[in-house]
């Protein structure tokens, strides 16, 4: 029996594929979140010692191939290396109660939580579109956002290396329309960057600060490469809303200084998998309102 008839029958059996291949996911993030700024952190030191012609990298060869897949999993208390029954997405967590098993380290709550996230997420987007060539698209897209979102939570960065490439596959998924015709994707993709970029300079001319970073432009030019231009105004209100609402819940509640900034991806990848999943509810909500 083909994969789509089984999965047709069974149902269920699908959305439990999707969770196990979202903690599974969720278990490689949390490697990309932590490992990738370090990488690039690495790569600009080097690349400021060879502009400057200096012979001293002190630090920057503690791990020679420190990238994704080198130096393996381990301990940071013990540096005990991880093994594989000792890495299984949540499990394995929960059955070592959140300690290291070889020195009794407390182990972050944080990493089974994206697991766990991710998992979840992964069983909407399937419950969402079945199984289908979209679906798959939607998990690729869902995934990047959750990396993109923790990554500008812990360092206010969007790198490039996810951004771009995903930018580029929106662009290609809807020549295929899977998600929207080419030109609305097109369109979004120019419309996005375009409408922040305005934003950041109309915001600097007449403040004279910079009111938000250039990678928040080519997150939304992704969002709308995927999505469409007519996604766009849905979540640039959204994005909007919860990150105003959080911003001045931190000012009254945690007296946090207005002068710090607040990273905006996360509001933005969060408003953009609404809109991929529920926009049209969405829209339906706003206009009966306005009715």
């Amino acid at each position: 029996m083909p994969f789509s008839e089984f999965f047709a029958t069974y149902p269920v059996a699908l959305y439990l594929f999707a969770l196990a291949l979202g903690l599974i996911i969720g278990s490689f993030l949390n490697v990309v979140i932590y490992r990738l700024p370090l990488m690039m952190q690495r790569e600009w030191s080097e690349q400021c010692h060879d502009f400057l012609e200096l012979d001293d990298k002190q630090g920057i060869e503690k791990y020679p191939d420190f990238n994704l897949a080198r130096p393996g999993s381990h301990c940071p208390h013990c540096q005990h290396d991880i093994s594989a029954l000792e890495n299984i997405p949540l499990v394995s967590f929960l059955i070592q109660g959140g300690k290291c098993k070889h020195c009794g380290a407390r182990i972050s709550a944080r990493y089974p939580i994206i697991e766990a996230f991710t998992g979840i997420l992964s069983v909407l987007v399937v419950w969402s579109f079945g199984f289908s060539w979209l679906s798959l698209a939607a998990l690729l897209l869902t995934w990047s956002l959750i990396c993109l979102s923790m990554i500008d939570f812990d360092h206010q960065l969007l790198p490039d290396d996810i951004t771009l490439p995903l930018l580029w596959l929106g662009l290609l998924i809807n020549y295929f329309g899977l998600l929207t015709t080419l030109e609305s994707a097109f369109l979004g993709a120019v419309g996005g960057y375009m409408v922040l970029w305005c934003v950041y300079w109309l915001f600097k001319l007449l403040t004279g600060k910079e009111g938000m970073g250039q990678g928040d432009f080519k997150l939304l030019a992704t969002l709308g490469a995927w999505l469409g231009w007519q996604a766009l105004p849905q979540i640039i209100l959204l994005s909007a809303l919860v990150g105003a609402a959080v911003g001045i819940t931190l000012i009254i509640v945690q007296g946090r200084d207005k002068n710090v900034p607040i990273p905006f991806g996360p509001y933005l990848a969060g408003a953009g998998f609404i809109a991929m999943l529920w926009g049209e509810q969405v829209n339906q909500i706003y206009n009966a309102l306005l009715m």
